[in-house]
């Protein structure tokens, strides 16, 4: 039996669709007027669609600086996509909650999102495409620390 040469055409494959698929997401998210968003900002969206959260929280979350962290959440709150809202324990801090205009660009993006995987369901078919989720989830899981790494941007 022959053995693939070693390479790593399938990590730039990797690489390429992901970008891909952010590029057209931007593109779409701007038709229909989303075009103040940036794509490091659906990774704090994804944080808070599971809840509020600290700036210190999302600092961590993004794997950057309070003040980084700040200013990004001064950006989305001065679009109206975050607001600030008291500390359910602290009476000095603030907790960053999605507005409704976040919610609405969460679920435009699901629904792109959901636009891009039926396209690949047409290329590839039902049993290649479940066959590709289940070797992406195999290959995610191979990963040490992949259950508790933060789902965030490359810087």
């Amino acid at each position: 039996m022959a053995q693939e040469p070693a390479g790593y055409e399938l990590t730039m494959l990797f690489a390429s669709a992901f970008r891909l698929v952010v590029d057209e997401l931007h593109r779409e998210l701007a038709r229909i007027g989303y075009d103040d968003v940036k794509p490091s900002h659906g990774f704090i969206f994804q944080k808070l669609s599971w809840g509020s959260a600290t700036g210190n929280e999302i600092a961590e979350h993004m794997g950057v600086t309070k003040q980084a962290a700040s200013v990004i959440i001064d950006y989305l709150e001065q679009h109206g996509y975050v607001a600030r809202a008291p500390h359910p324990t602290d009476g000095r801090g603030k907790h960053v909650v999605l507005t409704e205009r976040g919610w609405q660009c969460i679920r435009a993006t699901e629904t792109i999102f959901s636009a891009i995987e039926r396209r690949w369901l047409d290329v590839l078919g039902h049993e290649e495409m479940e066959r590709l989720r289940s070797s992406m989830r195999q290959i995610v899981h191979a990963f040490p620390g992949s259950q508790s790494s933060p789902f965030r941007p490359v810087w």
